[in-house]
């Protein structure tokens, strides 16, 4: 891993929502510089990242990106019945973005520092609620979680980022917790969202 006073560069694929450490996410695409930039990251075994845009769209004029994001893994792609390629992405690195710059092709490019990995710390006791929440969400949504072991349900990452993958909150708020650093500070800022969510109260778990 890189220094944390390193910088890399990192071409940037920015979207209306979030990727988060472990989440998947699937993605079309069809503009000719993100054709260029999978490509590209196929040849070089390279990668990309993914930040939230701030200003501006999808495709067309290249947006603004967040100075938050994740790195983007690519676990599986196809072509589409309308010939479009499908990505299915996995969020690994957490980085903050310094820099940018847009390419002659208008795809941004990024000069990012890795965030450290997360530690394996267990959940605080004042957090336990969180795990217990956890595991109902997923007993009813099911999905590719539903299979997860108690120990993951202890762990304060993993939980911090299923929860924040899994409830209501606003993309802004997803990107303030790539911003914070410690695992135990992000679910403290869940649990002061949490009072404004329809879900269950304590004493119905």
């Amino acid at each position: 891993m890189l220094p944390m006073t390193a910088t890399q560069s990192l071409p940037l694929f920015p979207l209306h929502s979030t990727l988060l450490p472990g989440a998947s996410l699937g993605l079309r695409v069809f503009e000719a510089r993100y054709l260029d930039l999978v490509r590209e990251c196929g040849r070089k075994g390279g990668t990309f990242g993914v930040c939230l845009i701030l200003e501006g769209e999808e495709v067309g004029t290249p947006a603004t990106p967040a100075a938050w994001g994740v790195e983007a893994l690519v676990e599986d792609f196809d072509v589409g019945a309308d010939g479009v390629l499908v990505l299915r992405l996995r969020g690994g690195r957490r980085f903050h973005v310094r820099q940018t710059r847009v390419r002659d092709n208008g795809l941004v490019v990024a000069e990012v520092e890795w965030r450290e990995h997360d530690s394996d710390d267990e959940l605080q006791p004042e957090h336990a609620l969180l795990g217990i929440l956890l595991e109902r969400i997923l007993e009813q949504a099911g999905g590719e979680y539903a299979s997860a072991g108690p120990a993951q349900f202890d762990q304060a990452a993993w939980v911090g980022w299923r929860l924040a993958e899994l409830l209501p909150l606003q993309e802004q708020q997803r990107v303030m917790l790539l911003n914070e650093d410690d695992p135990h500070r992000r679910l403290e800022r869940l649990l002061e969202w949490i009072p404004g969510f329809d879900i269950p109260q304590e004493q119905d778990l």
